[in-house]
């Protein structure tokens, strides 16, 4: 049954197979130098190019004015499709607030809608330019806020949207 012999071995058993794991993680730490120390040393030699490394690429700045001026109506209402799941334009609320009127409207007063108070906090009106804003990236314009979608990136598209909505008035 279970006598001192059997206890022994089933003890040297579990320390050689730690034993074993433990050869196996330094054997894999050394083959694939984790924690090596990479990068820790400077570059031996610079081959100079006579440019200036900024780090980072620039960015070409966009005159929202003049893509809002030359947005495509047609483009904006294909954009909204991406909208549509949580938003109406027939004056009812769904998931978010009816976007009928929205630009120049002021912000959090859909009727009957139960907004984030992040909204509220960044401005008082939905311009085109706080709409280009908010649309590129609403939690990083409005952190808190519980629009869930991660944003439009490019500016045509939010200028053609935003051109769309606002035709919608009339």
């Amino acid at each position: 049954m279970l006598d001192t012999m059997t206890f022994t071995k089933v003890v040297g058993g579990l320390c050689g197979s730690l034993l074993i794991f433990l050869l196996g993680k330094w054997a894999a730490e050394s083959l694939y130098h984790v924690g090596g120390g990479h990068g820790e040393h400077a570059q031996a030699y610079v081959i100079e190019t006579g440019e200036e490394d900024s780090g980072a690429a620039e960015e070409e700045v966009v005159d929202f004015g003049a893509l809002l001026a030359a947005a495509d109506l047609g483009d904006g209402e294909k954009v909204f499709g991406k909208c549509r799941a949580c938003h109406k334009i027939d004056g009812t609320d769904a998931t978010g607030p009816h976007l009928n009127g929205v630009v120049g409207r002021d912000i959090g007063a859909s009727e009957g809608f139960a907004y984030s108070g992040a909204l509220s906090e960044q401005a008082d009106v939905w311009t085109p330019e706080n709409l280009n804003a908010f649309l590129e990236n609403p939690k990083g314009w409005a952190p808190g806020t519980t629009m869930g979608y991660a944003g439009l990136k490019k500016p045509e598209d939010r200028a053609n949207l935003i051109a769309w909505l606002d035709s919608l008035d009339g």
